[in-house]
């Protein structure tokens, strides 16, 4: 049995911590505010959570430094980071005084800083040099990981042994877990594919079809995979469960904020309005510049990612958005393969 902190009592900090305490650990749930931490401890469950009721044992609290230290118990070998993404490094910043050397800080947040183009491992690494950081990522909404439905992830970290003990510590017969040593590229995945998910959304939202959702989701998965591979990580992450399979799941599902913020903005609301409508962060609002702004430093082609920022923050409208898209200059599907091979 490991001891656990998870940090963050929205959707998916609830939905993980109920998963690790079915596994058998000792956990405490940390909410942001004491009345937000008072009314979960003891009303046990969350409005966009209805399903999902928060077992007995679990420790809820707003105290930075007993989360953190787990006094006076022992110290937690696991604190996981489930607050929003802009949240990421405050949230490590302030974590920082209480924080051992050699615990386990595992992020399953999923975004790029806007202002430094860093990823949110990276900014652990920065605010928490004493801490191994890992991340969890992959196709798992938190209204069906709270139910208990067959759910499969990824972790990755700099060290084997930081990810196999975060695998071991989430895995069960509803949650599989995979590691893999490619960071970076988990991370770019888990970002940018929410960028795409209001892409496939708006399409929606303008009256598209299959087609054209499969073809945002081929081409969003092409342009994150140039990016990604450009800045260093590996293509075969990609294909994995924090690249395509997070991708085809936030395109298709309408737990997904991101698609469901999408529908809106194609149905004539701007990006604020959906936001509020959706009433939960929608982190592609906050990836698409990171998105662009990586494209343009690493000289990748991204025009889904750049027709989305013109929809988001220039006042373009989503229907010419897909018209430029459809009518760009001719090209080949990829670049690697040529004739007579």
């Amino acid at each position: 049995m490991a001891n656990v902190s998870v940090f963050g009592a929205g959707a998916y900090g609830v939905a993980l911590a109920v998963l690790l305490q079915k596994n058998g650990h000792q956990v405490t749930l940390r909410s942001s505010t004491a009345e937000k931490a008072q009314r979960l401890q003891k009303e046990r469950r969350i409005p966009s959570l209805p399903e999902v009721t928060l077992p007995p044992e679990i420790k809820v609290t707003n105290d930075l430094c007993l989360a953190c230290t787990g006094q006076p118990s022992a110290a937690p070998s696991l604190l996981v980071l489930a607050a929003s993404s802009v949240h990421i490094r405050p949230l490590a910043h302030a974590m920082a005084p209480y924080v051992q050397k050699g615990q386990i800080v595992v992020n399953v947040a999923k975004g790029i800083e806007e202002s430094t183009l860093k990823t949110l491992s990276q900014q652990i690494e920065e605010e928490l040099p004493q801490a191994q950081a890992a991340v969890l990522s992959g196709p798992s909404h938190a209204e069906e990981v709270g139910r208990g439905i067959p759910t499969t992830c990824v972790t990755g970290a700099k060290s084997q042994k930081t990810a196999e003990t975060v695998q071991n510590i989430f895995m069960c017969d509803s949650f599989r877990v995979y590691t893999n040593p490619d960071v970076l590229g988990i991370e770019i995945g888990g970002a940018l594919k929410n960028v795409i998910a209001l892409a496939a959304g708006i399409a929606d939202g303008l009256g598209y079809g299959d087609n054209t959702k499969a073809a945002l989701i081929t081409r969003g998965m092409a342009e994150i995979t140039r990016l990604a591979v450009a800045m260093g990580a590996r293509t075969e992450t990609l294909y994995g469960l924090s690249g395509i399979g997070d991708l085809v799941v936030t395109c298709a599902s309408m737990h997904s904020r991101n698609r469901r913020a999408g529908i809106l903005i194609g149905r004539g609301a701007t990006a604020g309005e959906a936001m509020r409508e959706v009433n939960m962060v929608v982190e592609g609002v906050y990836a698409a510049k990171a998105g662009l702004a990586l494209a343009r430093r690493y000289q990748v082609a991204m025009p889904i990612i750049e027709n989305i920022n013109a929809v988001l923050f220039e006042g373009k409208s989503p229907s010419a958005c897909l018209s430029d898209l459809m009518l760009r200059d001719r090209c080949v599907e990829n670049a690697s393969l040529c004739w007579g091979q």
